[in-house]
């Protein structure tokens, strides 16, 4: 059994079925909602940027957070993973996606058979927690959105997999929920792929739906890793 299916099986094993299902054949819609405004074209580098970030006090997370949370990976990376925002693990380490939910996430990836330090960029809209884990408010969006614009501009990826509501909501000026978005080709500007795709913390909820959730969440990977012309693992026999 390849590296990459353990890695996924290890996501999977608490869903209760071990079958995997191929994508069914996805077209390539342009976005119908309001093109968000074009990226940043100034020359500032990603560290001038992060640094710019680490002084904000643009909205009113700024008093409440320990350090604010850029992004972690490869700059250069082909393929993006932005979520929501930083939770208590990721306020305290000043990194994306190193609490649980991180963790999850850097399974999925490796399942992909890539490594999250070298393969991929990871971010999030919000550059700083929200307190108790909250959504986001829009004024803290509004504020955080041209941070993002600017990283997704200097690290020009393929593909950008949108994590949760939230992610999706702001790359696609869009309000259906995830649910009904998922597994659907978007388009981020009208340039870069949008793959959107559940919250690694969703996945890790215990429910009955969220077995069919993981199921769905692999799918969307899998049309990721085709697009970016990755191979794909071989179903496991039962």
């Amino acid at each position: 059994m390849s590296t990459s299916l353990r890695a996924w099986l290890d996501v999977y094993r608490d869903s209760g079925a071990l079958g995997f299902h191929p994508n069914p054949q996805m077209t390539l819609p342009l976005s119908t909602d309001d093109p968000l405004p074009s990226p940043s074209t100034s020359n500032r580098s990603l560290k001038v940027i992060e640094e710019e970030v680490s002084r904000c006090t643009r909205c009113g997370l700024a008093p409440t957070r320990k350090h604010t949370v850029f992004a972690r990976g490869n700059p250069k990376a082909s393929l993006c993973f932005i979520g929501e925002a930083p939770g208590a693990d990721e306020d305290k380490q000043g990194l994306p996606f190193v609490g649980r939910a991180g963790q999850l996430l850097d399974k999925m990836i490796q399942a992909m058979g890539l490594d999250s330090a070298r393969d991929v960029y990871i971010c999030n809209i919000i550059k700083c927690r929200p307190p108790n884990n909250r959504r986001p408010t829009s004024e803290e969006i509004d504020a955080c959105v041209p941070y993002l614009n600017e990283q997704i501009a200097h690290v020009s990826p393929k593909v950008i997999v949108a994590l949760g509501n939230t992610a999706v909501a702001a790359l696609l000026g869009t309000k259906v929920g995830i649910t009904k978005i998922r597994g659907q080709w978007k388009l981020y500007k009208g340039s870069i792929l949008v793959m959107p795709t559940y919250h690694p913390s969703y996945l890790m909820r215990p429910s009955e739906q969220q077995k069919e959730a993981k199921k769905q969440a692999w799918e969307d990977l899998q049309a990721v890793m085709k697009e970016l012309k990755l191979p794909l693992p071989k179903k496991p026999q039962c």
